[in-house]
């Protein structure tokens, strides 16, 4: 075996990869935990800080898509849009079907540097998560219990705590709420028959509650809504252990910059706007399943160096260590340390499969799969 084929084989890259995110993401997530002294000081240092340190974390991730796996990725957009990205505040609107779909979201933040201060909607779940799930918390993140009763007072104060952020961010919203499956489609689409809502080929019913209050609350701070919708070609299916094993893919990216002045402010007619949204939405994704492009210009945006410097670094810092230590424990001859080395290893594995295993479709929530017993909300 060459030394090329030697380096990416799944045990190396699992070992290094693992145990530099899962090392460095933990050291990440205890200096934010003292950047907590700043907000009543100076609330805006607090918040720039905290960018810096999620992109240490959120840019590992992306460092695997663009230089290790070398997916490409091709962005389909107006060219007089394409000057604004990055530039502005924005909600990015993007369809649920893949397992990376949320890397290639990363992806795109990169390329146009917000990736450190991208926001989401999130189910509440994935606040417990070790390193991503606590960075977010820094990053004002915000999360739901997906029961909109419950939900609606803490997502609006969440929202209006960002009027005032210092850095330009993108907010993501899967407005489906739910990745799409089958099963969560045919329910779905059980629940628009029942409200007389035109049917969709390839999403699920949108939920609209969420989308008008971000756009209530972000109003005349957001810029515009980027639709978003993502595919891959040749009817590839790409996982995130599939991206950690080295497997190239290749994403198309179609976004439309939709002003939000063009967007109503009354609630219900917001919610009819975003139907129609994705009635456009469906016919895109017709439109890719028939010609594999979409109805603009191909762009590829210039890949930057700073997610593989920042591995780079941490790799440095790292590894050294690590491998003194095995070195030492390999002299000192104890099969119980070796044994207890080993142990933590495959713990640090183990938890990175973990953390994969949130984002396989098959081991997706069940939320969304029994609508049609249900209030869409």
């Amino acid at each position: 075996m060459d030394i090329v084929g030697f380096l990416k084989s799944q045990f190396i890259c699992h070992l290094l990869i693992c145990y530099i995110f899962i090392v460095s993401g933990l050291i990440i997530n205890f200096i934010q935990l003292f950047t907590l002294i700043l907000w009543p000081i100076n609330k805006q240092l607090f918040r720039r800080i905290n960018c810096r340190l999620a992109y240490c974390i959120s840019s590992q991730m992306v460092m695997l898509l663009e230089w290790w796996s070398g997916t490409d990725c091709t962005l389909y957009t107006d060219p007089q849009s394409y000057h604004k990205y990055g530039k502005e505040n924005a909600i990015v609107i993007l369809n649920h079907n893949f397992e990376i779909d949320f890397l290639c979201g990363w992806n795109f933040c990169e390329r146009f540097g917000v990736l450190g201060s991208s926001k989401v909607l999130a189910k509440k779940e994935l606040s417990y998560m070790p390193i991503i799930g606590w960075m977010w918390y820094f990053l004002e993140i915000v999360f739901c219990k997906r029961k909109w009763e419950e939900d609606r007072k803490t997502v609006m104060q969440k929202l209006l705590n960002l009027r005032d952020y210092p850095e330009n961010f993108w907010f993501l919203i899967h407005c489906e709420g739910t990745r799409f499956t089958e099963q969560k489609h045919q329910a779905s689409m059980q629940v628009a028959e029942a409200k007389g809502l035109p049917k969709l080929k390839y999403h699920l019913l949108p939920r609209t509650k969420g989308f008008a209050v971000t756009v209530q609350c972000l109003r005349n701070v957001v810029s515009a809504v980027y639709d978003s919708t993502l595919n891959f070609r040749n009817n590839e299916n790409p996982t995130l252990l599939g991206v950690l094993n080295g497997k190239k893919y290749h994403a198309d990216l179609y976004v439309r910059r939709i002003p939000l002045e063009e967007i109503p402010e009354d609630e219900q007619e917001c919610s009819n706007w975003l139907h129609r949204l994705y009635q456009e939405k469906d016919a895109f994704q017709e439109e890719y399943y028939r010609t594999g492009t979409y109805p603009a210009v191909p762009i590829v945006p210039p890949r930057r160096p700073w997610t593989l410097l920042n591995w780079l670094f941490w790799a440095s810092l790292l590894l050294y260590p690590l491998f003194k230590l095995l070195v030492n424990m390999i002299n000192s001859g104890s099969s119980l340390t070796l044994a207890t080395f080993g142990f933590v290893i495959v713990m640090a594995s183990v938890g990175v499969r973990w953390m994969i295993g949130v984002t396989e479709i098959n081991k997706g929530s069940t939320y969304g799969n029994n609508d049609n017993k249900q209030k869409q909300k």
